[in-house]
């Protein structure tokens, strides 16, 4: 797992959406006038009579997409993560989630890889909005290859989905067969020493982390919480008692996000020794993502600082 190679999520999605537009009929894309951005638009080409660019008018956009949902189709609606859910709480809550409509909403452009665009575009609170919404289940893909396998397996369940993408391409973490299940974690790496918990971009620099760790005598687990709701409480347990030591990485806020998920079942059924990696409850900047996420405490140095210090405690 996790080659040299590099992909965007963004064009996996784009796939996805063909190959669901091939099988399907009742698959519908609404986009807000970022179907180029997140490749959407490529779903356009060959089903023009099933696409609806609404604009930039995101509200509208998921309202428009429950109503799609509502005469019998599979809405696929997204645009910027900032924007969706940013704009749109009340609409996603409201015609979506409460009567548990099918609309799948796929964001770009999520965390402060974002980069120049700066902090009013680095969206770091969607994933503790969105979850907190009763029916409504959350993924955050780590590359490519869980992208466009997550993107169709979504398609059949019944309700609501926010899954988050990012911006920039990034490495290629699982081999062509990856398969997805809801609800459940991938194990990547196993090591009785530290469990680190990881979603979206965080996954490859936790491998990263796990190999430094483990030219220093530590073995560390490492665990892809790709679906944050429903979160895998019996896996997240099995790691804890395991190695009586977690980390968590995500390009979030550290308020409400994976690891408040994963603290929250290890509160309830196995307390244990925890450090979180996140964006510290602060707005990013303009700046290149590499030097944003350096600066913000999101790298594989970060991981393996908080998992040293663990070990080292405890």
């Amino acid at each position: 797992m996790m080659s040299s190679k590099t992909a965007a999520m963004r064009d996996a999605y784009g796939e996805a959406l063909l190959e669901l537009g091939a099988m399907n009929k009742d698959v519908v894309v609404v986009g807000a006038d970022t179907t180029g951005s997140l490749k959407s638009g490529v779903f356009a080409t060959k089903f023009p009579e099933r696409f609806f660019n609404v604009g930039i008018a995101e509200q509208n956009l998921v309202s428009i997409a429950a109503g799609m949902a509502l005469a019998g189709k599979i809405a696929y609606a997204g645009t910027y993560a900032i924007f969706v859910p940013g704009k749109s709480v009340d609409q996603i809550r409201n015609n979506i989630a409460y009567p548990n409509l099918n609309v799948k909403i796929v964001c770009s452009h999520g965390g402060i890889s974002v980069g120049p665009d700066g902090a009013s575009h680095q969206q770091v609170e969607d994933i503790a909005i969105m979850r907190a919404i009763p029916k409504m289940k959350v993924i955050v893909p780590s590359d490519a290859v869980s992208t466009k396998a997550i993107t169709k397996a979504i398609a059949p369940i019944p309700g609501p989905f926010y899954v988050r993408l990012t911006r920039s391409s990034t490495p290629v973490v699982y081999d062509a067969g990856f398969e997805y299940q809801l609800g459940r974690a991938q194990v990547l790496r196993e090591g009785g020493d530290v469990a680190i918990f990881a979603c979206g971009i965080m996954v490859p620099e936790a491998l990263k982390a796990s190999e430094s760790l483990k030219a220093k005598g530590v073995a560390a687990s490492v665990v892809d919480i790709h679906t944050i709701k429903p979160i895998d409480s019996d896996t997240i347990v099995k790691f804890a008692e395991s190695c009586g030591r977690v980390v968590t990485a995500e390009e979030h806020n550290v308020m409400g996000g994976m690891g408040s998920a994963v603290a929250e079942v290890l509160s309830e059924r196995r307390p244990t020794p925890m450090r979180r990696v996140g964006v510290m409850d602060t707005f990013g900047e303009s700046g290149d993502a590499s030097d944003l996420l350096k600066k913000y405490g999101l790298t594989a140095d970060n991981i393996e600082q908080a998992a040293s210090g663990l070990v080292r405690a405890h």
